[in-house]
């Protein structure tokens, strides 16, 4: 089900979302230019990805409503409990909720590289905690619970760098260099290029 959200608003804001990539791309690709810094393909994707991943969370967020209900919880755990683990609303509500934020807290300790985990704890926190007062400032809901699942997720994300980053540290160095990230990176395209070619297909045939 989630997947369906972020196809729904991604159909729903393409034309801006691919004018913003073209935007930013030529923009840094000036940057890089202009200030004679090296090109380094892995790099100035995986900057695109987390700029467009924190886009469309944030729509996700704040554009769709995730709980089925509206109104004020500050109970923690009542509204989890409220769905039979397995089922489509838990995997919607819990699942969900975690899931998206997983990412979130990976950036976070990609780009910051915290000493330690308070920066994904405050950070994690603080913004659940505003998408959740403007959730509520718009009509919608305020649940505790979904900053709880946010912050999980967040965690669970910084965890997982953490284990990719010890992984990657014994790894032998032909495996840690820039030529195989690019090479790995220039497969992903032609993928990723192949599904969106598949998918638009679909969207207007």
């Amino acid at each position: 089900m989630i997947m369906e959200i972020i196809h729904k608003i991604i159909n729903n804001i393409w034309p801006m979302l691919l004018v913003f990539t073209i935007a930013i791309t030529f923009i840094r690709f000036f940057y890089l230019q202009n200030h004679r810094e090296r090109f380094c393909l892995h790099k100035e994707v995986s900057y695109l990805i987390a700029i467009l991943y924190l886009w469309l969370l944030f729509e996700i967020l704040t554009n769709t409503e995730i709980n089925s209900f509206s109104g004020f919880n500050l109970v923690p755990f009542k509204e989890i409990f409220r769905y039979k683990v397995g089922s489509e609303m838990f995997n919607y509500n819990v699942i969900g909720n975690i899931l998206i934020f997983i990412p979130f807290g990976y950036l976070i300790g990609k780009y910051v590289n915290p000493k330690n985990i308070w920066p994904v704890v405050i950070t994690s926190l603080i913004t659940s905690l505003t998408v959740e007062l403007v959730q509520f400032k718009t009509g919608r809901s305020f649940d505790i619970d979904d900053i709880i699942l946010n912050f999980l997720g967040a965690i669970m994300g910084y965890l997982l760098y953490i284990g990719l980053s010890a992984i990657n540290r014994r790894l032998p160095e032909v495996l840690k260099s820039d030529t195989f990230y690019n090479f790995i990176t220039i497969i992903l395209i032609i993928l990723f290029g192949i599904y969106i070619f598949g998918y638009w297909g679909v969207i207007f045939k």
